[in-house]
């Protein structure tokens, strides 16, 4: 019996470890959501065996400070997962003014290519939107571990890579009008495929580099809202705001400089940033 409790109480201490750990690892509101589910189911597991298992001699912590112990911890995941309720108010909150702010750009890049504004609908929300939040499960009960992370990831056409690199190689060349017709190319060719934000990017610079503000405005954006946290966003959201600027839209220039400064703090094109915002006169 000594040995059973001995083995609760490494449990217990792994158990304490744990209750953070996940926060860090979590990519979303949902996956802390559901780790501290796990962990609330796996905390009344253990309450059973130290129940069940009653006091032993030689153990050094007695059952009623350990299960005093539990209903502490239960009581802090309790605590945390109120707290992602409130995360997840504030960071749909966020995700909704920043589609507000991108359906905006939209109708004013419209409206300057001469399109019909009446066609555009609402905007997809930005990022996909917040994924919803699954209700606790029953208490007692271990959900189910989430996937390991790139489970599901995107895998390339097999000549996929190939193409992008045909358009990268013409870009690079300083064919830049090339470059813009073939990232057009493979952005038909393989919508919404893993290089989609990176050749929506480049073929705004390609774009840019012909002085087709419009066009890269356009491409700069669909990088942006299509890959919000990819690796380009903040390059993107930059280049978006330079066109604008281009264009004569100052006012939106000087907001879309302002909201990359805000989304990605101490990004590379932080400098950048403060260079075209003076360059525009962008208010403080």
């Amino acid at each position: 019996m000594l040995a059973n409790w001995r083995s609760l109480g490494g449990a217990f201490g792994v158990l304490i470890l744990l209750a953070f750990a996940p926060l860090a690892r979590a990519e979303n509101v949902a996956d802390v959501r559901a780790e501290l589910a796990k962990l609330n189911g796996q905390i009344d597991q253990l309450r059973q065996e130290l129940v069940k298992t009653g006091p032993a001699k030689g153990l050094p912590v007695a059952p009623a400070t350990a299960l005093t112990r539990l209903d502490q911890l239960q009581a802090e995941l309790r605590r945390l997962t109120n707290r992602t309720d409130v995360l997840a108010n504030d960071i749909g909150r966020i995700v909704d003014e920043a589609t507000n702010r991108v359906g905006d750009i939209e109708f004013r890049l419209t409206e300057l290519e001469g399109g019909d504004t009446s066609t555009l609908g609402k905007p997809e929300p930005l990022g996909g939107g917040l994924t919803a939040i699954a209700p606790p499960p029953p208490r007692g009960t271990v959900p189910a571990a989430p996937e390991a992370d790139g489970a599901d990831a995107p895998q390339l056409a097999k000549t996929e890579r190939g193409d992008f690199d045909a358009a990268v190689a013409a870009a690079e060349a300083g064919d830049n009008a090339k470059a813009a017709e073939l990232f057009g190319a493979f952005l038909a060719t393989y919508p919404g495929g893993p290089l989609s934000s990176e050749a929506q990017y480049r073929r705004g610079d390609a774009l840019a580099a012909t002085s087709d503000w419009r066009g890269a405005a356009r491409s700069y954006l669909d990088a942006f809202s299509g890959a919000p946290e990819g690796p380009v966003a903040a390059k993107s959201l930059y280049r978006l705001g330079v066109s604008l600027g281009e264009l004569g839209q100052t006012e939106e220039a000087c907001l879309t400089l302002a909201e990359v400064d805000s989304r990605y703090p101490g990004s590379e094109v932080t400098t950048d940033v403060a260079t075209e915002k003076r360059a525009l006169n962008c208010q403080p």
